[in-house]
């Protein structure tokens, strides 16, 4: 598991759909769940780090690829470079790692641990940062192909980004990205 470390400005002035627009890059098309889009910048995974396994009969896996872990840390690296500069700049003591599976849910894609921007007052000093985990199995277990955990590697990344800055599940479901 590797992580990366982000420390911005911390200045969070910017309202929940701003930031929605600016991690979409202003666009909410077609993607893979309603109000997901396709990149505007598309990442592909190549052959040689795709493997192909069986789906489990009777639930389970439903894709039939699996992305090696180093590669997997690449699209989420490469997910997180998406994020425009104004908006990166905002994000303050926030740690991100790729994981193979939640201990408490194996089915959980991502998940967002900390204290959001806007709920802080008094942060700083000696303060662990906050934490976002990409789960890479699940991720590839949702996915009939590459190009599916690319796009979902994307939609989990922004999904989880945008805990950081306050919205919740309930606005991003209202905002069309659930």
């Amino acid at each position: 598991m590797r992580a990366a470390v982000y420390h911005g400005r911390g200045d969070i002035r910017i309202a929940e759909v701003a930031v929605l627009d600016l991690l979409s890059g202003g666009r909410r098309d077609a993607g893979l769940a309603p109000g997901y889009r396709r990149s505007g910048a598309p990442t592909s995974i190549s052959e040689d780090s795709v493997v192909e396994r069986p789906g489990v009969v009777g639930g389970g896996y439903r894709g039939a690829v699996e992305v090696p872990a180093e590669r997997f840390e690449a699209l989420v690296a490469e997910a997180l470079d998406l994020i425009p500069d104004e908006l990166a700049e905002a994000i303050d003591n926030l740690a991100v790692f790729v994981v193979d599976r939640s201990p408490e849910d194996p089915e959980l894609l991502g998940l967002y641990d900390g204290i959001p921007l806007t709920d802080r007052e008094h942060y700083g000093g000696m303060i662990m940062p906050d934490r976002i985990f990409i789960y890479r199995k699940p991720i590839c277990d949702l996915s009939d192909d590459e190009e599916e955990i690319v796009e979902q590697v994307r939609v989990t990344v922004i999904h989880e980004v945008a805990h950081h800055f306050g919205i919740d599940d309930e606005r991003l479901e209202e905002l069309g990205w659930d």
